[in-house]
Parts: structure tokens; C-alpha cells; sequence
């Protein structure tokens, strides 16, 4: 494993403001941006870089949604159902990935986005 401990701090900081930048702005950035850098810029296997995507986003999302609540528009009802299928359904994806050969997780999260994308372009 090439872990963030041995990348230079200014660029895990450099993701982070990216991630961070266009998560606020366009509500991506853990999954969709902060993965693919960790996995090409620091040079994690999938599954290292979907774990630490995971323990940064959560303060990412906190201060994105404290922003978008000091303008009122963060709805707790949808938020909160939300949040109860993502907790049922993120450790069962974790222990999924867990046991899928990186290289089809990373094929398959690289057809999710293009997937994605393309749906957002012809929408």
C-alpha cells in the first residue's frame, strides 16, 4: 500500500480543497472526485481509497450542510430518511466490496460515473 501517510500533506490538503470545493458547489466530491485522486494521486487500491474518502467526507458534508442550513434549505425530513437507507445500505456495500477484485471495483465505479455523466448531459 502506497497509504496517505507517505503522500506529501499538500497534496492529500490539495484534494481535500477540491473535493471539498466542488462537493459544496455541486454536491460531489467524496465518491466522485476525492476517490478517483486517492486511487491515482496516492496510488490506494480501491477499497483504501473508498475508506478514507469515507472518514473525510463526513466533515466535508457537515460543513457543506451547515452552509446550506444558514440559508434554510437542508430539509431534515428527506435528510433523515435518506440517512436511514444510507445506514443500512453502506455496510453492506463495504463488506460487498470487500470481497470484489479491485480491478472490477474500480471498472464498475468508473461506469457509474460515465453512467452518470451521461445521464446528467441528455437530461
Amino acid at each position: 500500500m502506497n497509504g496517505p501517510h507517505r503522500l506529501a500533506p499538500g497534496r492529500l490538503i490539495a484534494i481535500g480543497l477540491v473535493s471539498g470545493l466542488l462537493g459544496g458547489l455541486l454536491g460531489i466530491g467524496g465518491g466522485g472526485l476525492m476517490v478517483p485522486m486517492l486511487v491515482s494521486a496516492a496510488g490506494l487500491r480501491q477499497r483504501e481509497a473508498h475508506a478514507v474518502s469515507l472518514g473525510a467526507v463526513v466533515p466535508l458534508a457537515l460543513a457543506a450542510a451547515i452552509t446550506y442550513g444558514a440559508a434554510d434549505e437542508v430539509r431534515l425530513g428527506m435528510a433523515t430518511t435518506l440517512f436511514v437507507g444510507g445506514v443500512v445500505g453502506a455496510p453492506l456495500g463495504a463488506l460487498l466490496l470487500s470481497r470484489v477484485n479491485d480491478r472490477i471495483a474500480r471498472q464498475a465505479f468508473g461506469g457509474l460515473l460515465v453512467t452518470t455523466a451521461i445521464y446528467l448531459l441528455v437530461t
